[in-house]
């Protein structure tokens, strides 16, 4: 023990007592600024046309973008609050503000995450990509392809978070059998950056791939009574997507191309896993059975059922079946989450019932008359960038209140406006804090910041011009008219 204590002798900070106590104390230097900020702004006269409740709202969204933006609390634990501080201040009534959180966008999205999870806890899911690897992956360029539409697709089934989560061992497997060098190999770049591309392209496809989608549509049916339905959002999305796939893997292949010749190796280690795994048991075929069919009623039954009502009854099917434990469940189910999203909704139906979203387009738009398709390529690139810098969910909470009021004051359809947001918020590639997809790629060790942020940039500005030309001349001819 005395040989450990002059191993590491202790560091004495030798700076000012003054420069150390505010430097441990700056985190609550912060809130109490925050605190002070919103007190003095609250006994001020609200500006000409904003209601008393409609400026309160203002401040305490205000407060949650700082919060969110900042990571002083966790992004639920912020929701909850401004939640909570809703009724306090008087800006809504208690009974309509926790009413607000029995949304069905809220029930849908545990459903979905109680799906993804069974999948994952059975091992449904890694059976699944170790079988797709090893059966059409036999070149280093098929096997790459195979890791980046394989990631997309499990995205269209699970949240991509749930995808890079389950995909990053296997591809990890694979680096390790072939023996590729960690931040050399411009192969191993490939494949973590294809499963990281997979995940995010195939994460707006539909409703499952994020609750971004959910959360809006939700904001959406809160505010207007308009919907979409699961095969609606779909094709709508497919039209992004489907290109995307394709520019996405030809962008991998010229920014890293391969530099092995061959990848058996990598083929018999997926090969002995998958005889180690053995053939697919009760709870897999029970679990793919039910994924199956909630599918195929999501897409033709979602608008008469609910999309709502169908998750939780899938959900209760596979307890019925018995395959699946509730700890599993715990295990895998991000709650977190799901409170952030009820908490995003409320906040949003304060700011559009005290007309203080409509109160921000009204004086946003006060300066100059922008077109429809002006607001629409404005808010998507808006989208996009936020993005990059805070979660997918908190930029939907923050900008849905708003474009709804701007698309009803300029006669726009909300239901391309909701699509304006909601997309292109699933779109971070450039920065680790973007996603959790490109965040556990870049832990792999195998790529360096420039390996990410160039690639990155490049195909972030292609998907915004895919999505303005599937908006202009795809989406007219499926009904959402700009």
């Amino acid at each position: 023990m005395e040989r450990e204590l002059f191993d590491k002798p202790l560091k004495i900070d030798t700076r000012p007592l003054w420069l150390i106590l505010i430097d441990r104390s700056a985190r609550y230097q912060v809130f109490a600024g925050l605190i002070i900020a919103c007190a003095i702004l609250f006994r001020l006269t609200p500006p000409e046309g904003l209601s008393a409740a409609g400026y309160h709202a203002l401040i305490v969204f205000g407060a949650t973008i700082f919060l969110w933006i900042s990571g002083l609390l966790p992004i639920a634990v912020t929701a909850l609050f401004s939640m909570a501080l809703l009724p306090l201040l008087g800006i809504m009534e208690a009974k309509k503000t926790y009413a607000l959180f029995g949304n069905e966008a809220v029930f849908f999205i545990i459903g979905a995450f109680i799906l993804a999870a069974a999948m994952t806890g059975t091992g449904l899911s890694a059976r699944l990509a170790r079988a797709m690897l090893a059966r059409f992956g036999k070149t280093p360029r098929s096997l790459a392809l195979t890791v980046f539409l394989l990631s997309a697709i499990l995205s269209f089934c699970m949240s991509e978070h749930a995808v890079a989560a389950m995909m990053f061992p296997v591809v990890e497997e694979i680096g390790t059998s072939l023996g590729l060098e960690r931040g050399r190999s411009r192969y191993a770049k490939l494949l973590f950056m294809s499963m990281a591309w997979g995940c995010i392209i195939g994460g707006i496809a539909t409703f499952l791939g994020g609750a971004r989608a959910p959360l809006a549509v939700g904001m959406l049916r809160e505010t207007s009574g308009l919907d979409y339905t699961f095969f609606e959002w779909t094709v709508a999305a497919i039209m992004i997507v489907a290109p995307l796939l394709v520019i996405g893997f030809l962008l991998l292949l010229l920014f890293f191309p391969p530099d092995i010749a061959g990848v058996d190796e990598g083929l018999r280690f997926l090969n002995r896993k998958r005889l180690e795994t053995g053939k697919m048991g009760y709870g897999e075929m029970t679990v793919a059975a039910v994924m199956v069919v909630t599918i195929a009623c999501w897409m033709a039954l979602g608008k008469e059922l609910g999309l709502a009502n169908i998750a939780i009854l899938a959900m209760v099917a596979l307890f019925v079946f018995r395959v699946v434990s509730w700890q599993t469940i715990e295990e895998y189910v991000n709650w977190g989450i799901i409170l952030m999203y009820g908490g995003s909704i409320a906040l949003a139906t304060a700011l559009e019932k005290t007309g203080a979203a409509l109160w921000i387009v009204e004086r946003g738009l006060g300066a100059f008359s922008p077109s429809p398709l002006m607001v629409i390529a404005v808010i998507s690139l808006v989208s996009i960038l936020l993005t990059e810098c805070i979660s997918h969910a908190a930029v939907v909470a923050i900008l849905m209140p708003i474009g709804m009021s701007l698309a009803k004051s300029l006669g726009m359809d909300l239901k391309v406006m909701t699509l304006a947001i909601a997309l292109p918020a699933g779109l971070a590639y450039c920065l680790p804090m973007g996603t959790p997809a490109t965040a556990i790629a870049y832990a792999s060790g195998y790529l360096r910041s420039k390996d990410i942020i160039i690639p990155g940039a490049l195909v972030m500005a292609i998907s915004w011009l895919l999505f303005m030309a599937a908006a202009i001349f795809i989406w007219p001819l499926i009904g959402l008219n700009i």
